[in-house]
């Protein structure tokens, strides 16, 4: 299966994935998820949000344990952010059947949709219509870089954009959701286990920050006269990393657009997007405001206007303890495993207010993600399969 998936999106100059939702590249992924699952006699479907799904007993009985993650990609991402769990949940279905046991509760493998956000800007697209925490009309509105909306993109790969929503009946059906993952991050390397189990989300959300000042000529334009929104936003760039430092949080400004974005002109414009998470809400809003004052005391110094749009914000999630503590003694009967918490969003985060889920991370010795450098060993990933079966096992079959 990992064989199957390698070149799918993979760009030859980066070597990272570009995996981007209702792109030809998203469409060869889903083409081989189906393929997996008529490959195990699973039953498949695409819900109204273009999820998939591979069931393995009756869809409609309810109370279904479901494994499974995404696909799609970050620009020039790893090759296990999503896949893994994907892959890990087929291979876990295997398992079980090698071991001949039965499930008495309805099984899945999903893959979600457009969870990464890397062409309209927002992440987990199919799990948030899915949870009703995204109106269908502002999907259908969703814009990528040329313009093209969401809406567009769906009918383009020939799903129906009019369909899309909130599904509650599907949500009814799930009683516990598990999604594997590769740890971004390198706690589990540290503690020197292969395996462990997710405790809590951290809040984090997107900003966007529009630097406004005046184009004009960077030869002839005396240093007194400029109103240069780069300066301001450079300034802005650092006081989010002092921020973030002092307040034990994360802050990132990973893009950026410039206008008209000449070698030879003082841009007219400045767009950052930042990226915070910090361990509770109330620290995430302290810096988030941190930032937004130092960005606006720097404008007035430079002549430059600010204004600040928050794309999205997803709250601290706290796993389902009883759901977490069952996982944690599933798999860790033998030797104790960590129980962690992370900074990244996932689908399981998404799904939580609605389903009681859990997560299980796998080791990865780097601690890189969200790169073509990000790295499972193969030893540990055979390790989340048996810990998934185990999982499943205990879930679903006995």
């Amino acid at each position: 299966m990992w064989r199957e998936l390698a070149a799918v999106g993979r760009d030859s100059g980066s070597g990272g994935y570009r995996r981007y939702a209702w792109t030809p590249a998203d469409t060869d992924c889903r083409a081989w998820f189906r393929a997996q699952a008529e490959d195990r006699g699973l039953a498949y479907e695409t819900d109204r949000n273009g999820n998939q799904w591979a069931w393995l007993g009756d869809s409609a009985a309810g109370d279904a344990v479901v494994t499974g993650s995404h696909l799609d990609s970050v620009p020039d991402g790893g090759a296990f952010d999503g896949p893994l769990g994907v892959v890990s949940a087929f291979a876990a279905v295997d398992e079980l059947r090698a071991r001949d046991v039965r499930p008495h509760r309805p099984l899945a493998v999903v893959n979600f949709g457009d969870e990464e956000g890397a062409r309209f800007g927002l992440a987990c697209v199919g799990s948030r219509l899915t949870a009703g925490r995204l109106a269908a009309r502002d999907a259908r509105e969703l814009r990528d870089a040329d313009g093209v909306t969401l809406a567009h993109a769906m009918e383009r790969a020939g799903y129906d954009p009019d369909a899309i929503g909130a599904d509650p009946e599907r949500l009814a059906r799930i009683g516990a959701f598990v999604e594997l993952h590769v740890e971004q991050g390198r706690a589990l390397d540290l503690d020197g286990h292969p395996v462990g189990v997710a405790s809590a989300i951290w809040p984090h959300g997107r900003w966007r920050f529009d630097f406004r000042g005046q184009a004009n000529h960077a030869g002839t334009t005396r240093l007194e006269d400029r109103h240069d929104p780069m300066l301001t936003y450079a300034e802005t760039v650092l006081a989010a990393r002092a921020r973030a430092r002092t307040s034990g949080a994360l802050a990132t400004f990973g893009k950026v657009a410039v206008e008209p974005n000449g070698v030879n002109a003082i841009a007219s414009l400045v767009r950052g997007w930042l990226d915070s998470r910090a361990a509770d809400e109330d620290t995430l809003a302290e810096v988030v405001a941190g930032i937004e004052q130092a960005a606006r005391e720097h404008g007035a110094r430079d002549g430059v206007s600010v204004e600040v749009v928050r794309e999205s914000f997803t709250p601290v999630v706290e796993f389902a303890h009883d759901l977490r503590d069952r996982l944690a003694a599933l798999i860790g009967a033998d030797t104790p495993v960590p129980v962690l918490p992370t900074g990244a969003g996932h689908d399981a985060g998404i799904l939580a207010s609605a389903v009681p889920t859990a997560m299980l991370f796998v080791r990865n010795p780097t601690g890189v993600s969200h790169s073509p450098a990000e790295f499972a060993a193969e030893d540990d990933c055979a390790a989340g399969v048996t810990a998934l079966a185990d999982v499943l096992e205990g879930l679903a079959c006995r």
